[in-house]
């Protein structure tokens, strides 16, 4: 028990200290009258799209937690914990406790990316307003930004999924909590992806390319629009997805490792504190790391990678060191979970730094995209669609590697116990993440205020590597996704077996081969639903800003006192994301759901592991190909192949509008489907044998 308290313990040092850095971030002084000008527009549309968007969200929560309170009936042994609670001493009915464990999971996930956001949208002209002195105070500011993020998701994550466990000691109710964060995450990473891309493919294809704007011309109106985006989308966004990813990996090891821990009814088995032990050391590590990051005001962008990867590895080593140090300390655990644990760590590693290769600037794949640019439109796409195909193979090969080891070493659990190793010190990891688009939205500020050049020059170093470490950040979720979503897998074997015998999915059944079909396809049904909101969004945005070029006067040449109409810009990347972002979440909570009823719980099981196959590589390749598609573009406006302006240049914003979707709206909202999908059907589960 007193490790348990000491996990969140841990949750709660982490949301201390993430209030201390918004404090220390907000007291920074937010510039001159231009530049908080400019940040109040960012802030209030970012705001608003988020009160409109939780507005819907409330509605859909409210509807399942009905279902979840009605429809789940499945009888459980109790335990000590529940017959404190209970007055009879005997949970018969999980329902009521798993829609409270549902919502609590939807409140935790929306507040972190409530947070997180706030946060973002008060760092970026700070951000801004530090460059002017040097590149070390911009970096600082901009990455405490992100570790405000970084920390309130691990912090909330971790007291969450523990407290709940310590009420109700039962991993059928804690799986509703994961639920709540997948759906919203869902929601929230599709919703805010839609917005952002809409609204940056309208300002890059219309300014950049008809009007020859430079990035961020106040003269454009869909530039607010775009910087209000990096904030809904790859900051609220992306902490909602890793808020779920970090809840759901210590769900999935908890489950696998209740099921052997069932016969004696013990909530306080080593192997069940274990994950939630691991996660609280951890967080411990994050902090750390976090404190320790700093470079040069002369940095190159490599510098500035390495000042980050300092932090990172760090924490890790720390992380390891007081896992390895509980391990044996604990006489009931094996010292087999420590080299579970490091696998996790590594494959995670291998992963960010593959993906580092085939999308930053600094290494050959973005260079030939770059060089291929000269040629025209179409071989920048080709060439970027290639470096996404074959950037899939290192990460699959690791995480093969990691599943056979982790497995080989612990089971079953071993593959869930891997997922938390490898989100373990998520504090960190996702404060490299957050804090690009706080340094994106700081550059822009930037531009519209007319700081000194240098200034942009600084904010562009942070911007680039921020692609970077955002696109590092997405295959890391994706591939924590993978381990989380085959450990809710082997959870939901566990669950619909009907006797003492292994749950086997066998690919020669044809129900079970008709299920991995099915759920083979659904990544590609939702990464073409997301790519097409995108596409119809951008077309209102490009419609929009080539209207207000024609019919306000002097807007295009930048007459004094005449400005654009930023609001209605906002206006129709709200409404197009809202609207579209519906249909992609039903279907990922319906299907599964759908599947087990009609076609039966084994053809369910196929439907899991087609999904978590397909969906990892296209994913994958999404993510990677926007990603080196982006930096392709800034290498160019870097001076090389002609720089800005150039024929070259306008071939690689083409392939950057293209690869904007890939990477920040369907690829990295496929690996929450793949979760989703695999936590609502350990849920719905036993009502499908």
């Amino acid at each position: 028990m007193t490790e348990l308290y000491i996990a969140i313990g841990a949750g709660v040092l982490a949301l201390l200290v993430a209030a201390f850095l918004f404090r220390v971030v907000s007291n920074q002084p937010s510039g001159g009258h231009a530049v908080q000008e400019i940040g109040a527009l960012i802030q209030e549309g970012a705001m608003a799209f988020l009160r409109r968007e939780y507005t819907i969200l409330a509605v859909f929560v409210v509807l399942i937690f009905i279902v979840l309170a009605v429809f789940i009936d499945f009888n459980v042994t109790s335990n000590s914990t529940i017959e404190n609670l209970i007055s009879d001493g005997n949970l018969s009915v999980t329902g009521p406790w798993t829609a409270i464990a549902y919502l609590a999971g939807a409140i935790g996930s929306a507040l972190a990316g409530y947070i997180g956001m706030n946060i973002a949208v008060r760092g970026n002209t700070r951000t801004a307003t530090a460059a002017e002195t040097g590149l070390n105070p911009a970096l600082r500011i901009a990455f405490n930004s992100g570790a405000v993020m970084g920390l309130t998701v691990v912090g909330i994550g971790i007291i969450g999924v523990t407290a709940l466990w310590l009420i109700f000691g039962n991993p059928n109710v804690i799986a509703g909590f994961g639920f709540g964060a997948s759906s919203i995450a869902l929601f929230a990473r599709v919703g805010g992806g839609i917005y952002t891309k809409a609204a940056d493919v309208g300002a890059d294809l219309v300014g950049k390319v008809e009007a020859g704007l430079p990035e961020d011309d106040p003269r454009n109106p869909a530039v607010i629009a775009d910087n209000v985006g990096d904030n809904v989308g790859d900051v609220a966004g992306m902490g909602a997805d890793l808020f779920e990813s970090y809840a759901g990996s210590i769900i999935a090891t908890i489950a696998l490792a209740w099921t052997a821990a069932t016969a004696v009814q013990d909530i306080d088995a080593p192997m069940i504190v274990l994950p939630m032990m691991l996660a609280g050391i951890g967080i411990f590590a994050s902090i750390i790391g976090t404190s320790i990051v700093r470079t040069k005001d002369d940095a190159t962008m490599g510098n500035l990678l390495w000042s980050l990867r300092f932090g990172i590895f760090g924490a890790g080593i720390l992380a390891l060191i007081g896992t390895g140090i509980y391990i044996l300390m604990n006489d009931s655990l094996s010292f087999d979970l420590f080299w579970v644990i490091l696998t996790g760590l590594v494959v995670g590693q291998v992963i960010g730094t593959a993906t580092e290769y085939f999308t930053s600037y600094e290494f050959a794949p973005v260079k030939w995209i770059a060089q291929q640019s000269q040629t025209g439109h179409p071989s920048t796409i080709i060439a970027g669609i290639a470096i996404g195909l074959y950037s899939t193979v290192i990460p699959t090969l690791a995480i093969a590697a990691g599943i056979w080891i982790a497995y080989d070493l612990a089971g079953l659990y071993g593959i869930g116990l891997a997922a938390v190793g490898m989100l373990s010190t998520l504090g960190i990891t996702l404060a490299t993440d957050a804090y690009g688009p706080v340094a994106d939205n700081a550059g822009g500020i930037a531009e519209q205020a007319g700081l000194d050049p240098e200034v942009r020059e600084r904010t562009d170093s942070l911007d680039a590597l921020g692609n970077t470490t955002a696109a590092t950040g997405k295959g890391f979720a994706i591939g924590s996704a993978v381990l989380t979503a085959m450990a809710l897998m082997a959870a939901y074997g566990q669950v619909i077996k009907e006797d003492d015998a292994q749950v086997i999915f066998n690919l020669l059944e044809p129900t079970v081969l008709i299920g991995a079909l099915i759920g083979a396809l659904l990544p590609f049904l939702f990464a073409g639903l997301t790519m097409q909101a995108v596409g119809i969004a951008a077309g209102h945005m490009i419609d929009e800003v080539r209207r207000q070029f024609r019919e306000i006067p002097g807007l295009r040449e930048g007459a004094p006192g005449v400005r654009p109409d930023a609001a209605r810009a906002v206006d129709i990347s709200t409404r197009g994301s809202l609207k579209a972002m519906i249909l992609p979440g039903v279907i990922a909570i319906a299907a599964p759901i759908v599947v087990g009823f009609f076609i039966g719980a084994h053809a369910l099981g196929g439907l899991l592991a087609g999904s978590i196959i397909a969906g990892f590589l296209l994913a994958i390749f999404m993510a990677n190909a926007g990603g080196a598609w982006d930096n392709a573009k800034k290498y160019i406006e870097l001076g090389n192949f002609g720089g800005k302006g150039s024929d070259p240049h306008a071939a690689a914003v083409t392939g950057d509008t293209v690869g904007d979707p890939f990477k920040d709206t369907s690829g990295p909202a496929i690996n929450i489907l793949l979760k989703l999908m695999a936590i609502v059907s350990l849920i719905f589960g036993p009502l499908f044998i």
